[in-house]
């Protein structure tokens, strides 16, 4: 064997080869073999990724938070309402109050406060922000989820490689392997604790696989190919000791504690539950932020929700050494305007509204971008849609312009446009 290739010069991290490793017996391999094909590095770099186990978490906000009751805000101003800021962990960066834990963790969080869109439209939005495309003819664009973990899933994990708590953007033309299991939190998922011995289970697929073969046979063969990849992945996941991730009776009450005690605080426990077990993405959801009336009274009872999820979920992470390999990602479709309505509410407005983010590289601690004193405009460092998913791809390692096909043979990149956001990783 040649001794480019002896154990002791391959490091092995946590979650696999150090990238410096991987470039090692890259080099070596060429030197061994002569060369490598173009196909051949490209298979080792995606070989690589999935060793490394990145992880995303999407802490959705449906319905377009008020940036000013979050973290943009503008005391003592016309458009301020009556929103306080509070201190964070940084001297000098404030968040609006009711931001507590959040605040808390601040030094590993980045906010965006430059986000700037065109589309008003809560459906057309939240394709955008889950997709990066607006909606277009009969294109079913893949969530940036799907496409992620078309590139970094572990195939060989029991577990679905996208995750969903509550109702999501599916994977589009990317196809059924990955479509995401929408579970409810806090339960295990339906049926996986039905009293059938594996042996019997055999037995039952066994005679499935007869059936379907016979409709395959006369024309079905898609619908059954489909078919049989989601019955392979809930047959994994059946089959699986790891399925007991979905349980959270398995925490500490303390631990559900410093999470909520809410839909949400339990989906953000199951997120970091799944990513420990090498799930690629998660999205948590918590709709209720259209806010036409009666604004601050919602977003007081909505951060009340938000705030602990959000805040136990990052400092979690990192208490267990996660959060380097997990990109957590808090946004909704767009934000609010500046100026209160006469319902004592806010309207659509993406002209400017904020993100916030945190692990897998990015620098916490710092806001990028401002808006102006009246809220009304970007005035500094605006950032887009595509570059807030290049900014994505960068942290997880992945090729913003790689390029799938949809299922008319149309090449779409995963991000089509924009550049990522030098200030979040500086």
């Amino acid at each position: 064997m040649n001794r480019a290739f002896h154990h002791q010069d391959v490091r092995l991290d946590r979650r696999g080869f150090s990238r410096r490793s991987f470039l090692h017996v890259v080099s070596a391999a060429s030197v061994a073999a002569g060369t490598l094909s173009f196909r051949d590095l490209i298979s080792l770099q995606a070989a690589e990724l999935r060793r490394q186990r990145k992880s995303m978490v999407l802490l959705w906000m449906g319905g377009a938070p008020s940036q000013l009751e979050t973290f943009d805000p503008k005391p003592g101003t016309p458009n301020g309402g009556p929103t306080e800021a509070i201190d964070t962990a940084v001297p000098g960066l404030h968040i609006a109050q009711g931001w507590e834990q959040t605040a808390a963790a601040m030094r590993d969080i980045a906010i965006v406060r430059s986000m700037t869109n065109r589309e008003g439209n809560h459906q057309r939005a939240t394709y955008q922000l889950h997709t990066g495309y607006v909606p277009s003819g009969g294109v079913k664009h893949p969530s940036i989820g799907a496409s992620v973990a078309k590139e970094i899933a572990d195939p060989e994990n029991s577990l679905p490689s996208v995750v969903s708590v509550g109702r999501t953007i599916g994977a589009g033309f990317l196809g059924v392997n990955y479509e995401p299991l929408v579970v409810n939190a806090g339960r295990l998922p339906e049926n996986v604790t039905a009293a059938v011995s594996t042996d019997r289970f055999h037995r039952r697929s066994g005679l499935l696989d007869k059936l379907e073969e016979d409709f395959a046979e006369r024309g079905g063969r898609d619908v059954v190919e489909d078919h049989r990849k989601l019955y392979a992945k809930a047959a994994d996941l059946f089959l699986s000791s790891d399925v007991e991730a979905f349980d959270l009776s398995k925490e500490p009450a303390a631990v559900q504690r410093q999470y909520g005690a809410t839909n949400f605080g339990r989906g953000c426990l199951l997120a970091r539950r799944l990513v420990e077990k090498g799930v690629t993405f998660v999205e948590v959801g918590l709709g209720g932020w259209d806010t036409h009336a009666d604004n601050f009274e919602r977003h007081t009872r909505l951060a009340g929700q938000a705030d602990p999820g959000f805040g136990a979920l990052v400092s979690d992470l990192k208490s267990r050494g996660l959060l380097d390999s997990t990109l957590v990602v808090w946004m909704g479709e767009f934000g609010r305007t500046p100026r209160i309505n006469a319902r004592t509410g806010r309207d659509h407005y993406p002209r400017a509204f904020n993100a916030a983010l945190a692990g897998c590289g990015v620098k916490g601690g710092q806001a990028i971008g401002a808006t102006t004193r009246d809220g009304s405009a970007v005035a500094d460092s605006p950032v887009s849609v595509p570059d807030l998913f290049c900014s994505f791809c960068h942290a997880l390692g992945v090729d913003p312009r790689k390029e799938n096909y949809s299922s008319i043979g149309r090449p779409l990149k995963i991000v089509d446009g924009g550049n990522k956001v030098e200030k979040l990783f500086a």
